[in-house]
């Protein structure tokens, strides 16, 4: 099942338009003609999904150097 397709998609937004524009055809969504358009949305979906980890990843790292920088430097001062 994917997400809560919104307007914060808007990687994705052209496979999820595809979609809809399927679906709109009862014959094509209940015989499996749309599968293909919603592999490639779950594709893009996966794909951003994975970058955003990544994003959020890296600025964890940054983050947490900085906040142990800040605790280096304050436990100096006060030795």
């Amino acid at each position: 099942m994917h997400p809560q397709l919104s307007d914060k998609k808007l990687v994705c937004k052209d496979f999820i338009q595809a979609l809809e524009k399927c679906h709109q055809s009862n014959w094509a969504r209940l015989t499996g003609g749309c599968n293909k358009y919603k592999d490639e949305m779950n594709q893009c979906l996966h794909r951003e999904s994975i970058a955003r980890a990544s994003r959020n990843r890296e600025d964890a790292k940054e983050r947490r150097a900085k906040r142990e920088r800040v605790m280096k430097e304050f436990m100096e001062e006060t030795s």
